[in-house]
């Protein structure tokens, strides 16, 4: 289970976007937190009745945890590019979610049935890797693709691929999510 701490300091990092006299104290929240120094791969992702509103996150931990978080949390209100800048009046219905990522680990498979058959429907968050294009859907995407085939097809349509791709064995990465939601307005700030 997630520490609620993590909804807090990712609203917070919002918050002071949208509210130029609020801020809060990063040095304050690691000497309560220090889980958070360690390093961490997160996606914030905020949802306004129920559609994406943002998604932002890295899939590699390449920096602690608690600056992935911030980071993760303002591109997905004010930087994903699929979306206008998050506005103070929408928060009201936004939804914030966070997905915590275990590392990544390389699926062995001969062909691509042998690929479908090892896939995890609900389980699998995968990346895909080939020739210098990379794309990735969270575990939560099997919601929407609920089959083996769709998830992957639209993988390789996020990569900017085919999914003609697989015939030339792309590296496929699995990695699975711990995730905490919250309404925005029932989170209470730092």
């Amino acid at each position: 289970m997630l520490d609620p701490v993590l909804l807090r300091i990712a609203k917070s990092a919002i918050l002071e976007e949208l509210d130029q006299s609020y801020s809060f104290d990063l040095k304050d929240v690691i000497d309560k937190y220090p889980f958070l120094e360690k390093k961490g791969a997160c996606f914030v992702t905020l949802h306004s009745h129920k559609d994406l509103r943002g998604c932002i996150g890295s899939i590699i931990a390449h920096q602690t945890l608690l600056r992935d978080l911030i980071d993760n949390a303002y591109a997905a209100a004010f930087s994903d590019p699929r979306f206008s800048p998050l506005e103070f009046k929408e928060l009201h219905n936004i939804n914030l979610e966070i997905s915590l990522l275990s590392s990544p680990e390389l699926i062995e498979y001969s062909d691509y049935t042998d690929l479908l058959e090892k896939l995890e429907p609900n389980k699998d968050g995968l990346i895909i890797n080939h020739n210098g294009y990379q794309g990735t859907f969270l575990p939560q995407v099997w919601e929407q693709l609920q089959t083996p085939e769709l998830f992957l097809e639209h993988l390789a349509y996020k990569a900017n691929l085919t999914p003609s791709v697989y015939l030339n064995h792309p590296k496929i990465y699995r990695y699975r999510v711990e995730t905490i939601e919250e309404k925005f307005d029932a989170i209470l700030p730092i």
